[in-house]
């Protein structure tokens, strides 16, 4: 081919290009949710996605893909095309995965172009009805004294259960013997059930049964109590001020997605975390939108890399390793 054409076929290819990212969108959105459906990070996908179509103009549609904690979701859209159509949203553990697996099939740093902040969500450390503690200093001594015998309940290794889990153990430096499950459910089945002592996970997850009394809650992670658990103290409320955890989700595009794209999938977010409807939703499940300045991508960039510091050393200190 001779030269003069190899430059035209070329710019033709980035005049297309440029052409399909100023019209974007012209079909509908793709989330994918690296988790099943009915989770509390598909539950906030699909609400995000329904405040975003107004402002894409096009349909939201998410899809789950769940499995390996989390990492097969996030290899299949680092690996999609970069026109906007397959995006992701994915919770803390995009910080712990690096950490965690041994084999990654992806850099969170490196292999996704970042779309902003959504919201935080506190965790709710629970016991059993039946525990004779009612307060997290009648736990720690508890606990202490019965940690041979004691149970900690998680969701599975990377679950939000299984880092509030390290995390509390870290804040009351004893170690405990840990029961992973395969899910949520069917931990606080057990917890409900008194077959475990204790358990920590997400409001999204635990508001309705604390309400309905079937455990006992003792203490929020987050440094500001929550209306819609008005009496539950915080960590540091509680006496366990190393004892804060925010289970966040971040939206992510593939590496090198145009900007004028990326841009406008920007905004589409921005928009729909300014949604009244939207807010009472997260308000309902005890979740908080983040502020305006951590929607963005340099918001989710800059904490992203927090989070990856920040749970390395707790993970390569507990040993633990998922392949």
């Amino acid at each position: 081919m001779q030269p003069s054409k190899l430059i035209g076929g070329i710019a033709i290819a980035l005049f297309a290009t440029a052409a399909a990212a100023q019209q974007y969108p012209t079909k509908p959105v793709t989330i994918v949710v690296p988790f099943a459906a009915g989770g509390p990070t598909d539950t906030v996908a699909r609400s995000v996605g329904q405040a975003m179509e107004k402002t894409l103009g096009t349909n939201v549609i998410v899809e789950n893909k769940p499995g390996a904690g989390g990492t097969i979701g996030v290899a299949d859209v680092a690996r999609a095309p970069a026109d906007g159509y397959r995006i992701l949203i994915h919770h803390i553990g995009m910080a712990t995965a690096p950490a965690l697996y041994r084999k990654l099939p992806f850099d969170p740093l490196k292999d996704l172009d970042y779309v902003g902040l959504i919201n935080d969500v506190p965790m709710t450390l629970l016991v059993r009805t039946t525990l004779p503690v009612n307060n997290a200093k009648e736990l720690t001594a508890y606990v202490k004294q019965n940690k041979d015998k004691t149970t900690l309940a998680n969701a599975g290794i990377g679950a939000a259960s299984h880092l509030c889990g390290l995390l509390f153990q870290q804040a009351i430096e004893t170690d405990l013997t840990t029961v992973p499950y395969k899910g949520t459910a069917p931990a606080i089945t057990d917890l409900i059930g008194g077959q475990v002592d204790i358990l920590c996970d997400q409001t999204t997850n635990t508001t309705e049964q604390i309400k309905a009394g079937k455990v006992k809650a003792l203490v929020l992670t987050a440094p500001k109590r929550l209306e819609s658990l008005k009496d539950l103290p915080t960590a540091a409320e509680a006496g366990l001020p190393g004892f804060e955890l925010s289970i966040w989700h971040g939206m992510y595009a593939p590496k090198n997605t145009p900007k004028p794209v990326l841009d406008k999938l920007v905004a589409a977010l921005q928009v729909a975390l300014k949604d009244p409807a939207l807010n009472k939703r997260f308000a309902d499940l005890g979740a908080t939108t983040v502020t305006a300045d951590r929607q963005t991508p340099e918001g989710l960039g800059k904490h992203l890399k927090a989070e990856i510091d920040k749970w390395a050393p707790i993970i390569k200190k507990a040993g633990v390793y998922a392949d």
